[in-house]
């Protein structure tokens, strides 16, 4: 199927690594010309070398979009590159935070600035040139947590929790114009990252440390799900690149759970 995404202008933010790569290599693939985001120069040179590698169009541009000055600044180097962004992938954040023993207001509204007003700030950027234009695709990036929230690190399950409303109410203030908003809520995704400390537990543990195994101890110890398997940042990045297709251009304003069931919830 032709996901009608050949040539239009992709920003993936915080993609210069982990899930954000994944999804910038995904939308690469399908034609997309993808903008990597780092939040400092030259953070995003490695991604980009490798999608245009692998026979794709990108461009690193960068802002630390943490702040309104670095918001704009990401505005002014995208503008820079002389194409309209039709698809923004929110997808930097931070799974950090504290403990409700020691949280405070502080911790809380880092966390919250960092996961929902980061991305808030990349809309307010360039969704009035979707507008323009008549089309457009925004994905929110969440987490499983959303809907079963752990018991550490509050700040940023609520933060993150915070998105499917922000998506459902962009929604439909974006109504009739040709623009769909949706998140997308991965569950554990084997990133570098993530390899790389599961299999320190497993060596730690004296059990083997081939990939194979260790996901079978990260289902069965941290995150079970009906699938039986633990989804890599390119495997996210395949969904996200269905959920802006032209073919999708129905799906608007949902909460979509990108996590083999793990959630185990109706709705």
């Amino acid at each position: 199927m032709d996901l009608g995404i050949e040539g239009n202008v992709a920003l993936v933010t915080g993609s210069w690594r982990g899930t954000g790569a994944g999804i910038a290599r995904a939308l690469a693939a399908e034609g997309a010309r993808v903008l990597v985001h780092g939040l400092q120069a030259g953070q995003a040179d490695a991604t980009v070398a490798e999608i245009r590698d692998g026979g794709g169009v990108a461009e690193a541009v960068h802002g630390d979009i943490r702040t309104d000055q670095g918001a704009r600044q990401l505005a002014d180097e995208v503008r820079s590159h002389g194409a309209p962004v039709d698809i923004v992938v929110n997808n930097y954040g931070v799974a950090d935070g504290t403990t409700w023993d020691d949280g405070d207001a502080s911790t809380w509204h880092a966390s919250y600035d960092t996961n929902v007003v980061s991305a808030i700030r990349v809309v307010d950027a360039f969704v009035g040139d979707m507008r323009a234009r008549g089309w457009g695709r925004i994905v929110f990036v969440a987490t499983v947590g959303t809907t079963r929230p752990g018991e550490r690190i509050p700040e940023y399950y609520a933060a993150k929790g915070a998105l499917p409303s922000v998506t459902v109410s962009l929604a439909k203030h974006l109504a009739g114009t040709g623009v769909t908003v949706n998140c997308v809520s991965p569950g554990v995704i084997a990133t570098a990252e993530v390899v790389e400390r599961f299999t320190r537990t497993a060596e730690r543990r004296g059990l083997p440390t081939d990939w194979p195994s260790v996901e079978r101890m990260v289902l069965d110890d941290v995150m079970s799900n009906p699938s039986g398997r633990v989804p890599s940042p390119d495997d996210v990045g395949r969904f996200v690149a269905m959920v802006v297709s032209e073919p999708a251009w129905h799906l608007n304003g949902a909460h979509l759970r990108f996590d083999g069931g793990a959630a185990g919830v109706v709705t």
